[in-house]
Parts: C-alpha cells; sequence; structure tokens
C-alpha cells in the first residue's frame, strides 16, 4: 500500500488479505447491535463470501434484517494498531446457491468441506454498498460499492477463466509457486499451491497457511494474468542472486 494508491485498490488490498472478518448485524429488538468473528472469502468481484449456520445467531439476524457491515481488520502484529489500515464494508448480506462462489469459498478455507454438507450450513454473499477505510492517520475514506469492486468485464473474465490458470498454475508451475512464496513473500517451506486468482492478485496455501500475492497493475483478462505471473517469476528468480 502507499500513499498515492487508490483508496479502493487499496481497500481491496486490506479486504483480500483477510480470511476472516467481525460482522456486525441486528438483534431482534432492532435495539442492539451484535457482533461476531466469521471466516470470510471474497469473489474475483471483491463481494465477500460467508458460510453460515442457520443456528448462529447472527443468521438469524440476517434473516430478518439483510443489511449487515463486515469489519476488515489488518492492524495485526503493528505496535501502534491506530496506525494500521482497516475496512468496514456495507451491504445486504443474502443466500446463494452459486456452486462456483462455493467451490471459491472451500479453496479459501479447506478446512469447511468438513460442514459444508450439513444440512444448516448455507453459503452466503454480500453485495456491497459502500465502504469505510481507514489507512492510518490521515487516510480515512468513504468508498461508494460500485467503486470498491474491480470493473466488472475484469472480475467475469477471471472467473471464468480462475479454474483453467489454477490448474496450469498447480500442475505445471510448482516451481514458480514456491518462488513467490519464498523470494517475493519471506516465506518457508514447499508445495505452494494456488487456490484463487483475481483482478488484484492470487492465493497461495501450504497446508494451514495462507498468503496474497498481489499484482502490481489490475489484471483484466487471463492473457494479462499471465504476463503479470511471468513478471513475478523473473522477480523471484533474480533475487536468487
Amino acid at each position: 500500500m502507499t500513499e498515492n494508491e487508490r483508496p479502493e485498490r487499496t481497500a481491496r488490498r486490506v479486504m483480500r488479505r483477510q480470511d476472516r472478518a467481525t460482522l456486525a448485524t441486528a438483534l431482534a429488538d432492532g435495539a442492539w447491535p451484535y457482533a461476531s468473528l466469521v471466516l470470510v472469502a471474497l469473489d474475483t468481484d471483491a463481494a465477500p463470501l460467508l458460510l453460515l449456520s442457520d443456528l448462529a445467531e447472527h443468521t438469524r439476524n440476517l434473516k430478518r434484517e439483510p443489511r449487515a457491515s463486515l469489519l476488515f481488520d489488518a492492524t495485526t502484529g503493528l505496535a501502534d494498531p491506530l496506525t494500521g489500515a482497516r475496512v468496514t464494508v456495507l451491504g445486504e448480506v443474502a443466500p446463494t446457491d452459486d456452486v462456483r462462489l462455493a467451490e471459491r469459498y472451500l479453496a479459501r478455507h479447506p478446512s469447511a468441506a468438513a460442514y459444508r454438507g450439513f444440512g444448516d450450513f448455507r453459503l452466503y454473499r454480500m453485495e456491497p454498498r459502500r465502504a469505510h477505510l481507514v489507512a492510518g492517520f490521515g487516510r480515512i475514506h468513504w468508498i461508494d460499492g460500485a467503486a470498491l469492486r474491480p470493473p466488472q468485464a475484469a472480475a467475469a473474465a477471471l472467473a471464468a477463466a480462475e479454474p483453467g490458470i489454477l490448474a496450469h498454475m498447480n500442475e505445471d508451475h510448482a516451481a514458480a509457486l514456491d518462488l513467490y512464496a519464498q523470494r517475493l513473500l519471506g516465506l518457508s517451506g514447499e508445495a505452494w499451491r494456488m487456490t484463487g486468482v483475481d483482478p488484484d492478485g492470487a492465493d497461495l496455501r501450504r497446508d494451514a497457511a495462507a498468503a496474497r500475492l498481489e499484482f502490481a497493475e489490475m489484471a483484466a483478462s487471463p492473457e494479462e494474468v499471465r504476463a503479470e505471473f511471468l513478471r513475478l517469476a523473473a522477480l523471484a528468480r533474480a533475487q536468487l542472486g
């Protein structure tokens, strides 16, 4: 994140790097907000995805009042957390039967496969209406929901191409994935896999560890994604000396 980066790009970076968020819903009496911890994934268009149980308090709240907010917190580990970035996304949350979204959520949270088939669990999608970004002192912005998300055509193109991209990278370029993780992200270990790709970057995973590989510029097509992967691979190899 840089001082000159557009607020919506910064907000998406914060959101895409987190695998959990605080969900705020309205209790039945309408007088009290209710905050809870949820695991979250993002679609290629940055719409948040949640796998929720019908038995949970927040799910009962959403069935009565679908308006909610999600706080994405990127301040962990900072000596002064108030200097770090966080994003609150406001929108309507509704259930979805979209198989592609379910697979994207499970790629981000493999452990969720254990209870995906339970009758009381359903996938939900938030339609962002606006977001509030605090990226440190003096960097505070309200962002319209449409501006928060990448261009629709880019998100749709990568959603359609994602299975092929992931298969190609995981099957044919496993060494490059390890280079990304080790040389560009400073992570240890081998056998990293790519679990998602979107206009802003790609998600990596090794066992329980997840990481985010950012693109220098937004990618609007599979061809632009390929070019960025080649650039990042060259950069990683250069760091080998």
